[in-house]
């Protein structure tokens, strides 16, 4: 059926080329015997010994045989634009050369001009019907649509993508704006004319709205971050509908692909980074792969993404039942023949995990299971200590006793100059690991499990962050709560995250360049590329404009104050690191403080023993002792930026 229906396809479209191509040559060769009749009144030479309709089969003729050089029977006329018209120049200079050699026996003066005359007739024809037509089709386009325009934004080659991958919306296109200098109003590009720059958009908007239904098409796909928000914002005051272009390079031609609206990760301030492909595969295939925290944000994400790499067996482990149900039914979806085993297991309890390893055997670990939610772990500094810090350490431990090849730490941006227990137990976390991987690479047969350390910011709609609360916030009309109109965070969507984890491992457990292999035997620690951070307020009210609403008009935005273990700014590495780049684009280095195997894990039975006594204010002199830059925010107190603090982490003995 799949068959029959793509060569139906493939036939209709190629009957509907050649009827284009019947239609075109048969008009064009009809004008140009008409251009020819006109020649003899422009000609200083009326009195040819050719008769009329001679010089009329002579014109189609000639124009028959110039126009198939410059494939003028193949131009769209809707479409056409400067490069089509130059073409169509082109063809009749030809044909008049063409005209000239079969008169000049007749005479050479009067061959030459009745030649010139022919071909200045044929141009001004051929090309005023083009123009023509497109007027006509874009005035009827409007009747037909009750008025509604659509503005592009982008370049030539946009305007040429759009119009031709979307034909039943290219009679609607008045024009577009661009980017640039050097395209200014009044020319055409790919027969669009320009309405001015992304500056001027306020302006012409307001002046299309006055009479007409507008869109506003982002026809770029590289258009995108603060550029798109400015535009947004432009857009939405004056009332009009911005969508987007996705990205059609891979598409062919014919194919209708339907406008979306902004999203909100158009809005980041940077371009999403492709994961390599096959050295992740090369990693994943047929191997024994177990996820911690598979029912979360990332645990879920991960087990699809590895999904998709044909590994021999996954071993989805979480506390929770229905998270692990969900992700479950999603991947009996998207891959059903990988074989799973869904396990319900605290980390914590370190003879489950003993269990689970001896039962299933992993050969890679990837461990996202972790409390994450800053004042919840305030208000239970030692569940977050037990969870982030002893369970850690028991997946590190069992996963090296049985002969893990790698395990991959998911950590956070705010395991660097924590403010909060959450991130001071995420640091220690990497402590920890950092201390195995030393331990493992420095020995001479540079055996034993790789422990790769991953930190990144945000990611888009993880579970409790701020963007499904905005979400939640909306639909109960606002207000939208933000903490302080100066917080910032970084952003990056969860599906380029976990490529790029995967990525990570693949270069943290394989071959490195040497540059990259001796800050991995120092304990260095991959960091995402998260680009410039976003201002909260500034995404609430990106969120209220993409509900078509109005910010601080239809939604207000209320500022609640700091909360306990927040800080203003996030950092993705110490201030007084110098981050190192890698060969592969969005993964960075850093070289945070490594310590003694031993001395951190001496540490962390006191920290473990204190935690499970309900003893905080022990637990936490304790967690001082290892991370001494810990500077504890309990009560949501706002604190200067800390890019002059002195690095006491390096200075710590």
């Amino acid at each position: 059926m799949v068959t029959q229906s793509s060569s139906s396809g493939s036939m209709a479209e190629c009957l509907r080329k050649i009827r284009t191509l019947a239609v075109n040559s048969t008009l064009d060769t009809v004008m140009g015997g008409l251009a020819a009749i006109v020649a003899t009144g422009l000609s200083p030479y009326p009195d040819t010994a050719w008769p009329w309709w001679g010089l009329s089969v002579l014109g189609m003729a000639a124009i028959g045989g110039a126009g198939w050089p410059f494939r003028i029977f193949q131009q769209h006329w809707r479409f056409a634009g400067r490069s089509d018209f130059w073409r169509l120049a082109g063809a009749c200079t030809l044909a008049g050369g063409l005209v000239v050699g079969v008169l000049a026996p007749s005479g050479g003066a009067r061959a030459a001009a009745f030649g010139g005359a022919y071909a200045m007739a044929a141009f001004v024809i051929m090309a005023g019907v083009r123009a023509g037509y497109q007027c006509w089709r874009s005035y009827r386009g409007g009747r037909d649509r009750g008025g509604r325009r659509v503005i592009l934004l982008g370049d030539g080659e946009d305007a040429s993508r759009f119009l031709s991958l979307m034909p039943d919306m290219g009679g609607l296109v008045v024009g577009m704006v661009v980017e640039g200098r050097q395209r200014r109003p009044g020319r055409r590009l790919r027969g669009v004319p320009v309405l001015g720059q992304v500056a001027d958009l306020p302006g012409i908007l307001s002046a299309f709205r006055a009479e007409d239904e507008l869109l506003l098409v982002v026809a770029d796909p590289r258009f995108r971050g603060e550029r798109l928000s400015t535009v947004l914002r432009m857009a939405q005051e004056t009332g009009t509908q911005v969508r987007c272009m996705p990205d059609l390079s891979g598409i062919a031609g014919g194919v209708t692909t339907p406008l979306h609206p902004v999203r909100l990760s158009d809005l980041l301030n940077r371009p999403a980074v492709a994961p390599d492909g096959q050295g992740i595969a090369d990693m994943l295939r047929g191997r024994r792969v177990l996820i911690t925290g598979a029912g979360g944000s990332i645990g879920s994400e991960l087990a699809r993404q590895i999904a998709g790499h044909a590994p021999d067996q996954m071993i989805l482990v979480d506390i929770g039942e229905f998270p692990l149900w969900q992700v479950d039914i999603d991947l009996a979806e998207k891959a059903p023949d990988i074989t799973r085993h869904l396990v319900l297991a605290d980390i914590r309890d370190a003879g489950r995990m003993e269990r689970i390893f001896a039962r299933f055997r992993p050969e890679l670990v990837f461990h996202a299971a972790a409390l994450k939610h800053v004042p919840m772990v305030e208000e239970n500094p030692c569940e977050g200590l037990l969870t982030n810090v002893t369970g850690t350490r028991i997946v590190a431990d069992t996963a090296a006793r049985y002969g893990v090849t790698a395990m991959v730490l998911v950590s956070t941006d705010k395991a660097v100059n924590p403010a909060s227990v959450m991130g001071a137990s995420k640091r220690i976390a990497e402590m920890y690991c950092q201390a195995l991987d030393v331990a493992a690479r420095n020995r001479a047969d540079g055996g034993d499990m790789r422990c790769v350390t991953v930190r990144f910011g945000n990611v888009m709609g993880s579970t409790g962050s701020v963007i499904p609360l905005f979400r939640h916030q909306l639909e109960c009309g606002g207000p939208l709560t933000v903490t302080d109109p100066r917080m910032t965070r970084y952003f990056m969507t969860v599906s380029e995250a976990v490529g790029l984890v995967l990525q990570a491992t693949a270069r943290g457990t394989g071959g490195q360049a040497d540059d990259m292999a001796v800050l991995l035997r120092s304990g260095g620690v991959f960091v995402l590329d998260m680009g410039t951070p976003v201002r909260i307020v500034d995404l609430a009210r990106q969120m209220i404009v993409l509900a078509g609403l109005r910010p601080d008009r239809d939604v207000q935005i209320r500022f609640t104050g700091l909360r306990p273990g927040e800080k203003l700014t996030e950092d993705l590495f110490y201030k007084q690191e110098i981050l190192q780049p890698t060969d592969c684009p969005g993964l960075r280095m850093a070289t945070p403080r490594t310590v003694d195997l031993a001395q951190v894990a001496n540490i962390m039975d006191a920290l473990t023993l204190a935690c499970r006594d309900g003893d905080g204010a022990r637990a936490l002199d304790l967690v001082r002792r290892l991370v001494p830059e810990f500077a504890h925010n309990p009560h949501g107190v706002a604190v200067p930026d800390t890019a002059g603090q002195v690095d006491v982490e390096r200075n710590a003995s």
